[in-house]
């Protein structure tokens, strides 16, 4: 009877060994340290925002339009709770990528409205913002690629027999891939083209 039990619970050994169940948590931790990070520098962006409407306004206030779409654009994309539920919900991912998007859209008419305010363009904190901000975009991008990466190998990993079957078991769905509809256009940090001229 004892060879039987050390037997029996040998065997569950390997097949629960064989069945993905750690290769699964491994690859889901993986995918929310992933979407911790894109949180975090979207969190960094919207942090920056407001010293940049306040730079701009110094020099800009008549543009009070654009002031307020940004700052609005700002609460919108921060109201939203980005818990590590968001990752399985696609419905709550495309809201938060919409917002997301109109607040980078935004972004880029404050930055363009600079063209028009010399002053603006010299002053050093407006300098310092944008350099911060573009760097921002750029480690958003960085971010939200290695997101993508982790949920391509989750759900491939969660797809493939025999895993797949442990998936169903313990209730692991495909989870939804953070796209943006113009992405190319979005992952551009906004630029400034800077007149050196006296």
């Amino acid at each position: 009877m004892r060879y039987l039990s050390t037997g029996l619970i040998a065997t569950l050994c390997l097949v629960l060994s064989g069945c993905g169940y750690n290769r699964i948590q491994t690859q889901d931790e993986a995918v929310k340290a992933a979407w911790s990070e894109v949180v975090s520098q979207y969190q960094r962006r919207a942090d920056l925002i407001p010293n940049l409407v306040e730079t701009v306004k110094g020099y800009a206030a008549q543009e009070q339009a654009v002031l307020v779409g940004v700052t609005e654009a700002r609460a919108r994309a921060t109201s939203i709770q980005v818990t590590r539920e968001v990752l399985d919900d696609p419905e709550a991912l495309r809201k938060f990528q919409a917002a997301q998007g109109e607040l980078t859209n935004a972004l880029k008419s404050l930055i363009a409205i600079s063209e028009n305010y010399p002053d603006l363009k010299s002053d050093q904190n407006f300098l310092a913002l944008q350099s911060q901000l573009e760097g921002t975009e750029n480690r958003i991008t960085v971010a939200r690629n290695r997101y993508i990466e982790a949920v391509q190998i989750f759900n491939g990993t969660i797809r493939q027999f025999p895993v797949n079957l442990t998936a169903m078991l313990f209730d692991y769905d495909i989870k939804p891939v953070f796209t943006v509809e113009n992405e190319a256009e979005i992952s551009k940090p906004p630029t400034v083209e800077f007149d050196t001229s006296p």
